[in-house]
């Protein structure tokens, strides 16, 4: 499999095998966000930071920008100018730093300053797509969406978990096969298995839990 591109000739698991690798999954994985947060406000900007950046950075920056920002009134007091400055070591902090501006204004406007619960209404936010939402809708409030990063996507389509070729179809084929025991931590069961151990340049199958189910050809014998 070369980089996170799906294998044509990987073979789809059964519903048997499927359900055991998420049980499986679920004994060895604590499902939680490595994003810090304490409210869908904070969670709503740790994302839109974390585009294309490793969640560790985003702590540390908003480790900081929490000091002053805490609400979508005090985003706007420090405008966005200044709000650049402070996420500065975030890649894309330009545009991220426009994105965030419009999401406390488009907050306030329409919601009363409170993020929604709603993926429609999400994703009329500035910066917020659909796997944004997911995210936001999963981690702040219990619900059980899926949201297909690099790291899903390649965990999905490599074990034969699922053979999908776009990440709204991975979306919803897993969404159609996942337990439903195991549906609401389903995005960090997967995004945790690939982010620390299916990796993408050199996967670590001699320690995975779930390699003996696993379809990919080309496993790797060594670490």
């Amino acid at each position: 499999m070369a980089g996170n591109s799906p294998t044509p000739t990987v073979k789809l698991l059964t519903q048997a095998q499927f359900d055991t690798a998420f049980d499986i999954l679920a004994g060895h994985i604590d499902p939680k966000s490595e994003l810090n947060y304490e409210s869908p406000l904070d969670l709503t900007i740790a994302v839109v930071l974390s585009a294309q950046c490793t969640d560790k950075a985003v702590n540390r920056v908003t480790a900081k920008l929490w000091q002053r920002c805490r609400t979508p009134e005090e985003y706007l007091a420090m405008g966005e100018e200044e709000l650049g400055t402070a996420i500065r070591s975030i890649g894309l902090w330009r545009n991220k730093a426009k994105a965030i501006i419009g999401i406390c204004e488009a907050l306030l406007r329409e919601h009363g300053g409170v993020v929604p619960a709603n993926r429609a209404a999400l994703q009329a936010l500035p910066g917020v797509g659909r796997k944004t939402a997911n995210v936001i809708l999963n981690v702040a409030f219990g619900q059980p969406t899926l949201a297909v990063d690099t790291h899903i996507f390649r965990v999905a389509n490599r074990t034969g978990m699922v053979k999908e070729k776009t990440p709204e179809k991975t979306e919803h084929a897993l969404l159609k096969r996942v337990p439903a025991k195991h549906l609401l931590h389903a995005h960090h069961y997967l995004i945790l298995h690939g982010r620390y151990t299916c990796v993408a340049r050199k996967p670590r199958c001699p320690v995975c839990p779930i390699v003996h189910l696993c379809n990919w050809p080309a496993k790797t014998v060594e670490l």
